[in-house]
């Protein structure tokens, strides 16, 4: 598996290196196929990747193509081999085979590897519960650090959701509270942002001994790394402290996805409109560095904040609350960001030195004094733009209205 997803990643660079060189009139699927089967003809080491993974390579980058033109993503790229994520698609179901063993394991048929157990974690159409509506249609290798995991695609035929009665509601995403929510329901995960001397936690999502291990595993690699000549290859002691470490942080990750989900599922259970503001988080986390000429200041501080706002992931939060709340029949708006955070949510005046500190709001204007956290009022905020109709763009639920770029909106209703 680890030499499929090898071939895989190669076989999507030699693709790209291929597309951008030709003229743009000399590109087709047509062309990119015969490519990729001659080079499997020819290459041992790219043939251990099965036929249809390949087949599936090529549909992946041409889709990531056509969301570049459509400017919903960026260009396809170089993917480098220490900073991407190990995966194999399998676009055939019918090559699965999947077989329940009882009720914890099952066994699934794997192309060019043979049959693999897997944990059984949620109800699959298999056997007599599958049919033409209801049934796998293929599934997708991913590999981090506690090992290999499968994710099957299933097509099944759902019913189209009931708008959601719920009520409104504002969320402002923070760092020391991760979701302040404008009615006061706040959700924390419990975990301190920042350590006792006030310097951000970067594995606040690992419990004390497992720190620790972590510290010692840090100082372990540090030293046997110091033994390794310029231009020699890592040892096996070396490699094998390195994925320690990657165990503990691909479990810190899973439990902060877990309660991303967990959260947002109760959000779009509860709440029939979620707002949320409309954050570029890429140019919020730059660095303060600067340059030669003009250097930085607070680089130390704002590299903390950087780490503490990568940690929360707030992009990932976004998306999942897009499909959760389309599919409760629910909502999700965004609204203008700038000042959310300073502006009064009791009497609408943005008066300076308002916010004292990080947690803490305590209006500055003589006919107000409103004082509360610093975050609730910014989620109070975000509430009332979407109230009086400024919105940014309806992400999500049912005032989502997709049409094809450059179609005007009567053309396209």
């Amino acid at each position: 598996m680890d030499d499929q997803a090898h071939a895989a990643r190669t076989m999507w660079n030699c693709l790209h290196d291929w597309w951008t060189l030709l003229p743009k009139d000399k590109r087709a699927l047509a062309a990119a196929d015969a490519a990729i089967r001659q080079a499997r003809k020819e290459i041992d080491w790219l043939a251990v990747l099965p036929a249809q993974a390949g087949q599936a390579v090529l549909k992946t980058y041409v889709q990531a193509w056509r969301n570049c033109w459509d400017r919903r993503a960026d260009e396809p790229n170089f993917r480098a081999r220490l900073r991407t994520v190990m995966s194999v698609d399998i676009p055939q179901g019918r090559d699965l085979q999947i077989t329940r063993v009882h009720r914890r394991w099952g066994v699934v048929n794997i192309p060019k590897v043979g049959r693999v157990r897997f944990r059984w974690t949620r109800d699959l159409p298999v056997g007599k519960l599958a049919n033409r509506e209801n049934r796998i249609t293929g599934a997708r290798l991913v590999k981090d650090g506690l090992g290999w995991h499968i994710a099957f695609r299933v097509q099944t035929l759902e019913s189209k959701p009931e708008p959601h009665t719920g009520p409104e509601i504002g969320i402002d995403a923070g760092v020391n509270l991760p979701f302040a929510l404008s009615d006061g329901n706040h959700q924390d995960h419990g975990r301190p942002a920042r350590l006792p001397d006030g310097t951000a936690d970067r594995d606040k999502w690992l419990n004390p001994d497992e720190k620790a291990k972590l510290l010692r595993l840090e100082r372990r690699a540090a030293h046997r790394k110091s033994f390794r000549k310029p231009k020699e290859r890592s040892s096996n002691r070396l490699n094998y402290t390195y994925d320690q470490i990657k165990q503990l942080r691909a479990r810190a990750t899973r439990r902060v996805v877990d309660w991303q989900h967990q959260t947002t599922t109760h959000l779009a259970r509860t709440y029939g409109t979620v707002v949320v503001e409309q954050l570029t988080i890429t140019n919020m986390v730059k660095s303060a560095k600067g340059t030669v000429e003009e250097p930085g200041t607070n680089v130390a501080q704002k590299s903390g904040l950087n780490r503490s706002i990568s940690q929360e992931a707030w992009g990932r939060t976004v998306t999942m609350l897009m499909y959760k709340t389309a599919r409760h029949g629910g909502t999700l708006h965004k609204v203008p960001a700038p000042g959310t955070s300073l502006r009064c949510s009791a009497c609408g005046l943005t008066t300076a030195g308002s916010r004292e500190d990080q947690a803490t709001f305590v209006c500055k204007n003589p006919d107000c004094g409103w004082c509360g956290n610093a975050d609730w009022n910014a989620a109070r905020n975000i509430l009332h733009l979407y109230r009086i109709g400024l919105v940014a763009i309806p992400a999500a639920g049912r005032a989502v209205v997709r049409r094809t770029r450059g179609v005007k909106p009567a053309a396209a209703r």
